[in-house]
């Protein structure tokens, strides 16, 4: 058993990077700005990058999502910035915890939800990069563990409560692994985990919890990526472009 949850490890990981080198492949040219997301699979666009960077002599600027993203650009000899000196992005390329076929995101998994949102509002294209099984009909077929809200420390029981009353499901606090407490955001605020427990209009849901006092933003991108590609279990890469309105 342990050598086959370790094979399917192996193929995620793969699959994470092939999505990963297209999506750069494909979208980052010489002389732009560009937004990093955060995330597992982000690690193998970031060394992408560095890679094509030193190879094709291409000056880009990167702008982190998150701590993590920000040591990623460093690490990698990459040229750091912020929204203050560059506000206006070319591309954001950003990982999801989940993508349905309207292209629709659950992200925050790892936390950083606000700070990507505001990369990912921007950037002139958003787009996407994940394995085989972020990809899903609908939200919350895959991803199980609820849609993730950052909320203000003071506020998190009273949201908590509004989003059962308004929408039904449970909202949790989520706790740390590795210390005492609750997980705290890089902006120092607390994450609830909303479990919903019926399909939603999304657009209208989200901006519904976005006016609850309290909440600074939510895991739902809506109509925000262009394009998401997929690493597949066979070695190949498939994506998903924006439906036509």
């Amino acid at each position: 058993m342990a050598r086959a949850a370790g094979g399917g490890a192996a193929l995620a990981e793969e699959a994470k990077r092939l999505a990963a080198w297209a999506a750069v492949d494909t979208h980052v040219r010489n002389n732009q700005i560009l937004g990093i997301g955060s995330g597992s699979t982000v690690v193998h666009a970031v060394q992408r990058l560095a890679a094509r960077s030193k190879k094709e002599d291409l000056r880009i600027i990167c702008i982190p999502t998150s701590f993590q993203a920000r040591q990623l650009i460093l690490q990698n000899g990459l040229t750091l910035s912020d929204l203050e000196q560059h506000p206006e992005l070319d591309v954001a390329i950003d990982g999801a915890d989940e993508v349905d076929s309207d292209l629709n995101l659950i992200k925050g998994g790892g936390g950083c939800l606000t700070q990507e949102k505001i990369i990912a509002g921007y950037a002139k294209h958003l787009v996407v990069i994940a394995d085989y099984r972020k990809k899903s009909n609908s939200l919350g077929e895959q991803w199980k563990k609820g849609i993730p809200i950052e909320v203000i420390p003071m506020a998190y029981v009273p949201v908590a409560q509004a989003l059962s009353k308004k929408f039904g499901g449970v909202a949790e606090l989520r706790m740390a692994i590795s210390k005492a407490g609750p997980v705290v955001t890089d902006n120092g605020n607390f994450l609830l985990d909303w479990k919903f427990d019926k399909v939603h209009k999304w657009n209208e849901v989200n901006m519904a919890i976005k006016m609850i006092p309290g909440v600074v933003e939510t895991g739902l991108f809506i109509g925000m990526a262009e394009r998401v590609y997929f690493g597949m279990e066979d070695g190949s890469v498939s994506t998903r472009e924006k439906p036509v309105q």
